[in-house]
């Protein structure tokens, strides 16, 4: 079966930014995959999409699984033949509260991650990107933050800093190896969104934190890649 919408998967799904993207999207037409690694929760979700009549499907993903993301990519393969937008918004955040000094970071809360924040994204991209090339059309988007930037970079919440940076150069080394195929990748800084990670506090709903995500996802040929955006706008490493 295939689709003459585009189809776009978004990791993460099942709640905030995630969640927000995927109905964005699918507002915009685009026939949504929405991912995530608890599947209760995750049907909860494209069910709550789907009675807004909204084209939402769920499937699993544990971005930290090298076979859960090859059988994503089959299912797409399967369902709908093509790939258009990629949107890699799951990530953790674990950092203990307090005091979270570099100087006594926990090797294996960096270690957890590194594994979704940064694995993950690559390993879905890498099942993803074939789909893509096929037909020399793809936008992805990853969900970064400014507690990232090298050029501002302060203290505290060293595996999550950690993890964003490392993510930016992922955005970098594959837009360069993408040069020419009409796939675009792009950073993205949501800002501080009222979610369950942003917590009651932020500034920002998430309809105003997708709002460049999905601007990135729907970038007309010839866009920017290989950029870090805020509020639409290029911002510092």
């Amino acid at each position: 079966m295939s689709t003459t919408n585009k189809v776009a998967v978004v990791t993460g799904g099942n709640r905030g930014l995630g969640f927000e993207a995927s109905r964005q999207l699918a507002k915009l037409q685009y026939q949504v995959v929405l991912t995530s690694r608890d599947e209760a929760k995750g049907k909860a979700a494209a069910d709550k999409l789907q009675a807004e009549n909204l084209d939402v499907t769920f499937h699993p993903l544990d971005v930290t699984s090298d076979e859960s993301s090859q059988k994503l990519a089959e299912f797409i393969s399967q369902q709908f033949g093509k790939l258009d937008v990629l949107v890699n918004n799951a990530g953790i955040y674990i950092d203990e509260a307090g005091n979270n000094s570099v100087l006594y970071a926990k090797i294996d809360t960096v270690q957890q991650t590194m594994e979704t924040n940064v694995y993950g994204v690559l390993r879905v991209t890498q099942a993803l990107i074939p789909l893509m090339k096929k037909q020399n059309y793809g936008r992805i988007v990853n969900v970064s933050s400014g507690m990232g930037q090298l050029h501002d970079m302060g203290g505290g919440y060293t595996g999550y800093r950690l993890s964003k940076a490392a993510l930016n150069a992922l955005t970098r080394i594959f837009a360069s190896e993408l040069q020419g195929t009409n796939i675009l990748v792009n950073s993205v800084c949501p800002g501080w969104v009222k979610t369950d990670m942003g917590g009651a506090n932020a500034t920002r709903t998430p309809e105003q934190g997708v709002n460049t995500i999905v601007w990135l996802a729907t970038h007309a040929d010839g866009g920017a890649t290989g950029g870090f955006f805020r509020d639409r706008k290029p911002i510092d490493w």
